[in-house]
């Protein structure tokens, strides 16, 4: 298994809602340590979606949308969405 190397800054997952039934069993309030290295056991497909948005805010890059050091983003079953709260901060 490939180990996160820690670099660039500790992203927390933190599940804020679904609407429907998430195939992988995601509930609100479920969080994950995730990295570019790392999924943490978060959903494959999301994970997926995910990532490069995920790969800017680990390294520091923003989008003009983008405000400060929490986002949100989206499964991409729209369905069944999970809405999910990034937040970056410094690794100690």
């Amino acid at each position: 298994m490939a180990e996160d190397p820690g670099i660039g800054k500790k992203v927390t997952g933190r599940i804020v809602s679904v609407k429907g039934k998430c195939s992988a069993g995601h509930k609100k309030g479920d969080v994950f340590e995730i990295s570019c290295h790392n999924p943490d056991g978060l959903c494959g497909f999301f994970y997926h979606d995910i990532f490069p948005s995920l790969s800017a805010f680990q390294f520091g890059g923003s989008m003009p949308w983008w405000e400060g050091d929490s986002i949100q983003v989206q499964c991409p079953d729209t369905s069944n969405l999970v809405t999910m709260e990034l937040k970056r901060s410094e690794r100690k």
